[in-house]
């Protein structure tokens, strides 16, 4: 029986080997917009996919970042300056996509942008905290997705929504957790209405890897910015001890991420690529080993991990 068993499911991952090596026909005509080409995971890809032969249209927050994108790659990547919280900018980049793609639609729109601060306590933070990540991380992710789609749907394209683990397991407060479970929730809805017309979205749920998002520095400063503001209330509740050492684990960031970007890429460019895509994609061994894992766990038994595993507030009961 356990041959047997053991046979069934070499075959399945054999048969999935064989399907995911399949590869799109065509690259060099096809064009991907790509958001957050600045730094990190959308610079490498729009590098990446530029080496491979596709047209790509990349989208970045600053006129530098643009000229240091195109000062590395082909004539085929052209740059467009755009900030995915401003309906405006999206407008005109959506216009400028238009200008490019003609006929042929856009193959592949990757919603890479995205930002990690202010993260901290709940108690400790504002609506507009929450706001300005769930402004770039999810509002800006659907509108930039609601303005292309119908030139995606022209070409029978992919969709590539970047997530995160965090998209699955809420491991701390603020808007990021929120931003990701949000954008899991809309590629859930999208992929199955866009299923009709031959659209394939991915969603892309990294762990740690060493990017803006995951900078030590920017989001510990922006960890003892919230702190300086709060009520002597609230600092009395949770006390400097808590603090200092929510504040430990920040610091340790950096050692904790990945620096080998092309696992996430990788991914992102299979699933642009490939003629049969996965529907999800987790890069990263902490993805794979550990937190992926614990967002099966009973509930109790996660806040239980977490729970002993995170500072004390000074007034615990």
């Amino acid at each position: 029986m356990w041959w047997s068993l053991a046979a069934l499911v070499g075959l399945y991952y054999l048969l999935r080997w064989y399907r995911e090596r399949q590869v799109v026909s065509h690259l060099q005509d096809k064009y991907v917009f790509i958001t957050g080409c600045d730094s990190g995971f959308g610079n490498l890809l729009a590098r990446q996919l530029d080496l491979r032969g596709l047209r790509v249209l990349a989208a970045c927050l600053t006129e530098k970042g643009a000229q240091q994108l195109r000062s590395q790659t082909s004539d085929r990547l052209d740059t467009v300056i755009l900030d995915v919280t401003k309906t405006e900018s999206i407008l005109a980049a959506t216009q400028w996509v238009e200008e490019h793609v003609g006929d042929r639609g856009l193959w592949g729109l990757v919603n890479n942008a995205g930002i990690s601060w202010p993260t901290a306590p709940n108690e400790w933070l504002t609506k507009d905290d929450f706001m300005k990540i769930l402004d770039v991380n999810l509002l800006g992710l659907v509108e930039v997705t609601l303005s292309l789609l119908s030139l995606v749907r022209k070409a029978r394209g992919r969709v590539v929504n970047v997530s995160s683990i965090m998209g699955r397991l809420s491991l701390c407060g603020g808007g990021y957790c929120i931003s990701k479970y949000g954008v899991e929730a809309f590629s859930d809805s999208l992929r199955r209405e866009l299923t009709y017309f031959g659209v394939k979205v991915a969603v892309i749920e990294p762990g740690y890897f060493s990017t803006n998002v995951t900078n030590p520095e920017k989001i510990s400063r922006g960890f003892q910015e919230t702190w300086d503001r709060l009520s002597p209330e609230v600092r009395e509740a949770y006390g400097e001890e808590f603090l200092a050492s929510a504040r430990k684990p920040i610091e340790k960031l950096k050692s904790m991420c990945d620096t080998n970007l092309y696992l996430v890429t990788n991914c992102m460019e299979h699933a642009l690529t490939a003629c049969h895509p996965r529907t999800r994609y987790s890069p990263g061994w902490d993805a794979k080993l550990l937190y992926l894992p614990m967002s099966y766990l009973p509930t109790l038994l996660v806040d239980t991990m977490i729970y002993w595993n995170s500072p004390r507030p000074a007034k615990a009961v």
